[in-house]
């Protein structure tokens, strides 16, 4: 027979059992997007996310930086996937996919839908209820990341797509198009953080960086394909621009 002190630790660790596997449910229904984060890239680019400004900035090369990646992405038969607003640079790269016969998958917030136009013309439009949503369905909805010139909305979200994968969380290349050297000094901002110590080889940030837009989708594939990657730790510097 059992002892009334082993019988009470077995009900225990039953009832620990259930309200582990209750907890799982929870968050599996509830919050998905903590179950489904360890995501790694397929060998095969069939969609990109273009982050990019939801203005023209006063650059005139950003906007046709903008609209030569949209031709770009529809020429090479890839999904475009991006904010779903219509005015600034995001709906100048949206529409030039269009106009080459591109397919776009816009994904936006309610809340945004009047402040960047929502381009209601798209075949495949998403509404979610807040941004977390969206930057979650973008994510999943994308094999790479390319972060045209924008502000801070544009570089929180490249931002933690590098963030994301610096903690091992996926393995989907994420490149900066540094058209004019618009993201010169965030580069610099990343060598000084390498310099004090607080990027480590161990805990390196990856990214791409590109000069010209012709330079992107090769340098995606090189980076899904395995070839040419450059060997943990080492990123393109700011003394390499």
């Amino acid at each position: 027979m059992h002892s009334p002190l082993l019988r009470a630790r077995q009900e225990n660790l039953l009832v620990n059992q259930s309200l582990s596997n209750r907890m799982l449910d929870l968050m599996v229904n509830t919050m998905p997007h903590l179950c489904v984060m360890n995501t790694v890239s397929k060998n095969q680019l069939t969609s990109v996310c273009v982050y990019c400004g939801s203005s023209f900035g006063s650059d005139s090369t950003h906007e046709a930086a903008a609209t030569r990646l949209g031709q770009l992405i529809a020429e090479a038969g890839l999904r475009l996937v991006y904010g779903g607003g219509s005015v600034g640079l995001m709906g100048t790269v949206a529409n030039s996919a269009l106009e080459s016969g591109g397919k776009v998958t816009g994904i936006i917030p309610h809340f945004l839908e009047k402040r960047e136009v929502m381009l209601e013309s798209l075949e495949d439009l998403i509404i979610t209820k807040d941004m977390h949503e969206r930057k979650h369905l973008m994510f999943q909805k994308s094999d790479a990341f390319i972060a045209l010139p924008g502000g801070i909305g544009t570089l929180e979200e490249a931002v933690e797509m590098m963030t994301w994968a610096q903690l091992g969380q996926h393995r989907k290349p994420v490149i900066l198009a540094n058209i004019n050297g618009f993201w010169s000094p965030l580069l610099e901002l990343l060598d000084h953080m390498r310099a004090q110590g607080y990027i480590r080889p161990e805990t390196e940030v990856p990214y791409l960086v590109a000069k010209k837009i012709e330079d992107i989708l090769p340098l995606l594939r090189q980076a899904m394909s395995g070839k040419s990657q450059p060997p943990p730790g080492e990123v393109a510097s700011i003394t390499d621009l």
